[in-house]
């Protein structure tokens, strides 16, 4: 099995990367075939299943555009984007982990004045993608809240706005590349997975109240569950 894990930055999945790489030396045989990818390099540390690493950059356009390249000359049988995000929904807490399965790309359509008119409104393709498949096609120890996130060029710090964009979208999360994920992987028809840490709240900034460290913690012990689940199956 190949699995691409892609990342905006290398911060989001460094303990993953780590830890793969000791699980091998731990187990004393071939486990993993571990590939780590990053800026066209590749080193391979070890044998079952093949996982890459792709680090993307930071926002929706360094996300479509890398990991187009890369799919275009790439087979794999399943693509993880692991990632921290703000939330809206305050009964999501800071530094869980969650599996988006809806994400929009909230900025994209016309303005009408005061009225905000959605693509699909304006006679294209809707500016929304589904997972097609769930973490739990792959392991069953843990139970993740399923939500919907939208992806944005600007977060949201602003009372104003994020009024605005949760009585249009009512949505949970706010990531910068996790629809032009979910896009890129439909175009290659890949099965694909979004999973996120919550690091903040999305309210006036505030970054007294952000715990990054937590939800990047919370998140690679996750994906490292996972990997394990699926190498171990």
């Amino acid at each position: 099995m190949r699995i691409l894990i892609v990342s905006a930055t290398e911060l989001e999945v460094a303990t993953l990367k780590n830890e793969v790489e000791k699980l091998n030396l731990e187990h004393g045989k071939d486990i993993f075939n571990t590939k780590y990818h990053i800026n066209n390099q590749v080193n391979t540390y070890l044998k079952y299943p093949e996982i890459y690493f792709e680090v993307t950059g930071v926002g929706m356009v360094a996300m479509a555009v890398c990991l187009g390249k890369h799919l275009v000359n790439n087979q794999y049988d399943l693509a993880i984007n692991l990632g921290i995000a703000g939330s809206f929904d305050r009964s999501i807490t800071i530094g869980e982990v969650v599996e988006v399965t809806i994400d929009t790309l909230s900025e994209l359509g016309a303005e009408d004045d005061e009225v905000f008119l959605p693509i699909e409104e304006l006679g294209f393709n809707p500016g929304y993608y589904r997972s097609p498949v769930s973490y739990s096609n792959y392991m069953n120890e843990q139970v993740l809240k399923k939500v919907t996130a939208i992806t944005v060029n600007t977060v949201h710090g602003n009372e104003a706005s994020i009024k605005k964009v949760v009585e249009r979208l009512n949505p949970q999360l706010e990531s910068m590349e996790g629809a032009a994920f979910f896009y890129a992987c439909e175009e290659y028809k890949l099965p694909c997975l979004q999973i996120r840490a919550v690091s903040n709240y999305v309210e006036k900034r505030n970054r007294a109240n952000w715990d990054i460290p937590l939800a990047i913690k919370n998140l690679n012990n996750f994906a490292i569950e996972m990997i394990k689940s699926i190498a171990l199956a």
